[in-house]
């Protein structure tokens, strides 16, 4: 496993470079995946207005399902090689500089344009999700313990703040093609543009003041970073009960995220398809979104600190299952405002405390490698939570309301499985190097 520096403790500046981040890559997953690009797809490139077959909601989910399934293949492998090579900022920057050449190339994705639309999707989400898990691997090296959910939480509200910013920018242009009567194939296209942009230029505080802590370690004879990848994940899988909690986790975090992720990338595309919203409508809504999710994310991290991990996440699950079966029998846009503002609470806190959760429990050391698993965990979930949409969505002829119900089942499995997590207990495992 890999040594790390003996730096000074992480400055504010250095704290605020790994925030600003998910500050960067906000703009990507807020636009591409929850608000313009998702439901563009859905109704311009492989539909044509309302998918009453279900046709176009299925080949989403699977595009995004293929992504995922890539990302869950590689993520612990990159994360232990990230490790030992002290190679997590280099690999950011490549996964970054993919992320936005790929999302400013979907700029050439028109109606019809099926396969090239789900290529290029499946290109930037992928280098999206793998630097998601790149970044995630700093935390432990640039917060202590005691801080660590409200670091987690800065970088979650920040991030949203970001998503907030470039969402208004797209919602702006789109406004302003609109009076002067562009169609939805000139000006969407351009929101693509604008993402790619401020990606590029958000992350520069990252690569600028954002420290490597860890220490290369020499490499064995006749070995590659990839036979030592492989051998690291292998280890840490043979060695599962020294790190139960973290384990138990990790399976709690796949069956909760089959919900969360659903609703991320199918959220736009719910509003337009079963609420009738247009684009200018399902825009702010996301936008309003984004604002309670940073409000949630930076206010449960502070309550976090002082009450744990656990009981947190399980409050924001119990919010969840809430604003789903609301959802399922709302009928009228005001109701479904609310539920969209309940989510948002939801989504923001929810993420922020399972990302502090893995790191607290998390060896010194194998951060990268920890969170690759995580990452393995949540891609394992965001195949099966999008599939299972689309699936229902498919083989009950557009019923969206029954699929989107469904998704309340991975929330309830989610909270009783968090039960089992021993918050103490998998801590004091992750520095005593096993329990």
């Amino acid at each position: 496993m890999a040594d790390t520096l003996a730096l000074p403790r992480a400055s504010r500046r250095e704290i605020f470079a790994w925030a600003m981040y998910d500050f960067a890559n906000s703009g990507y997953t807020t636009v591409v995946l929850t608000a313009i690009f998702n439901a563009y797809f859905v109704s311009v490139v492989a539909g044509d207005g309302v998918d009453h077959a279900g046709r176009a909601t299925l080949l989403w989910t699977v595009a995004t399902s293929i992504t995922n399934l890539l990302v869950l293949l590689t993520a612990p492998v990159i994360g232990a090689i990230a490790d030992h090579g002290a190679h997590k900022k280099r690999f950011l920057f490549i996964t970054t500089t993919g992320c936005v050449l790929f999302t400013a190339m979907l700029a050439l994705v028109g109606r019809g344009d099926v396969w090239l639309g789900m290529g290029l999707l499946v290109l930037s989400a992928f280098m999206f999700h793998s630097s998601e898990d790149l970044i995630a691997g700093f935390l432990p090296e640039i917060a202590a313990p005691e801080d660590m959910g409200r670091v987690s939480g800065y970088g979650w509200s920040l991030g949203y703040l970001g998503g907030l910013l470039v969402l208004g920018l797209c919602l702006l242009y789109v406004q302003y093609a609109q009076a002067h009567g562009e169609a939805v194939t000139d000006y969407i296209p351009v929101t693509m543009l604008i993402t790619a942009g401020a990606f590029a230029l958000a992350a520069a505080p990252t690569f600028l003041w954002l420290r490597e802590r860890a220490v290369p370690q020499a490499m064995p004879h006749g070995q590659s970073y990839l036979t030592v990848g492989f051998a690291r994940v292998r280890d840490t899988l043979t060695h599962v009960r020294r790190y139960r909690d973290l384990f138990r986790f990790l399976i709690t975090l796949a069956v909760y995220y089959c919900g969360i992720y659903t609703v991320v990338v199918l959220a736009a595309v719910y509003a337009q398809q079963v609420m009738g919203f247009g684009t200018q409508e399902t825009i702010i809504m996301i936008l309003v979104v984004n604002i309670t999710a940073a409000v949630g994310a930076f206010g449960f991290g502070l309550v976090q600190d002082r009450l744990g991990s656990v009981p947190t996440l399980a409050f924001t699950l119990a919010i969840w299952v809430a604003a789903l079966v609301l959802a399922y029998f709302i009928e009228t846009r005001t109701g479904f405002w609310v539920v969209a503002n309940l989510v948002g609470v939801a989504l923001g806190s929810s993420q922020s405390a399972g990302r502090a959760l893995v790191g607290l429990f998390s060896p010194p050391g194998r951060a990268a490698e920890f969170f690759g698993l995580w990452g393995f965990a949540g891609k394992l979930a965001s195949i099966v939570g999008p599939l299972v949409y689309g699936a229902i969505t498919f083989i009950t002829v557009g019923n969206q309301r029954l699929a989107l119900i469904s998704t309340a089942v991975f929330f309830i499995l989610g909270l009783l499985l968090l039960l089992t997590v021993n918050e103490k207990r998998g801590r004091a495992a992750a520095l005593g190097g096993g329990g």
